[in-house]
This record gives structure tokens, C-alpha cells and sequence, in this order.
């Protein structure tokens, strides 16, 4: 397969030129050479492009992303690293769980206030203290 132009990594990756510039001062690509002075690049981008944005997406840094591939530039991705992460996530879609249930109690709440809910109160008291889940992250009882 023939190398890519700078403009058809970022039509078919769907980031822009200066993303890639920036990944590429980052050591995260490199591009193979220039054609005039348009940079072109491996067809193998494309997969390491897709694979930065899945690391992004999941919330690694950039730093973390980078050790995720070998000198080769083939990917090395720890297992266990993984895992933390998967772990890390569960905690999260429980605090937000938590949350989304106790907006759309208080959304449907018959209290006359908001305020007069007990169930809108631990949320506020929550949102002042940290996180909003509870014990074992679940949400607050219905008032």
C-alpha cells in the first residue's frame, strides 16, 4: 500500500493536520517523509491514530498512550494497566449512575420544593462533600 498524504490521514482519521503534528512532536507518529511540503505517512497511522483515540476516549494521558507502543511502534499495551483503568471506569459510571438516578428523582420529585426533597438534600450535601455515591455507590433512598 502507498504512503498517505497529511490531508487523507485527516480525512479518514478524522483529526485535524495540527493533531497530528502535535502527536507527531509528541513521538506518538511519525510521518515517513514529505511530498512537497505535505508530510506523508504509513498506512499503519491509521490503527495507531485508532488506538490513540480508543486511550483517549478510555481517559489515559498522552504519556500513557506513548508507552503503550513499543520502540518498533508496534502496540505493547500492559494488561494490567488495562484492568486499573476498566476498575477506575466502573467507579465512575457508579457516580454517575448515582447521579443521573437522584436528577431524576428530584426532576419527578412531588415534594413542593426542591429544597423540602431529603433525597434532593443528600444530593446537594454530597455534591459539597466529593462524590455523590454513597456506600458501596448507590443512590440515595426516595424521599
Amino acid at each position: 500500500m502507498t504512503d498517505l498524504d497529511i490531508a487523507e490521514v485527516t480525512r479518514r482519521a478524522g483529526v485535524p493536520a495540527s493533531t497530528l503534528r502535535f502527536y507527531e512532536e509528541k513521538g506518538l507518529i511519525a510521518s515517513v517523509g514529505r511530498r512537497g511540503l505535505r508530510r506523508q505517512y504509513d498506512p499503519g497511522v491509521l490503527d495507531r491514530l485508532a488506538l490513540i483515540a480508543l486511550g483517549r476516549t478510555a481517559g489515559f494521558s498522552l504519556d500513557a498512550i506513548a508507552r503503550m507502543f513499543a520502540p518498533d511502534g508496534q502496540p505493547r499495551i500492559d494488561r494490567r494497566v488495562l484492568a486499573d483503568k476498566a476498575d477506575e471506569l466502573d467507579g465512575k459510571i457508579r457516580e454517575l449512575t448515582v447521579l443521573r438516578d437522584s436528577l431524576r428523582h428530584a426532576a419527578a420529585c412531588p415534594a413542593p420544593s426542591h429544597m423540602e426533597c431529603p433525597t434532593f438534600r443528600r444530593l446537594l450535601k454530597a455534591a459539597a462533600s466529593g462524590p455523590v455515591a454513597g456506600p458501596k455507590g448507590r443512590a440515595p433512598r426516595s424521599s
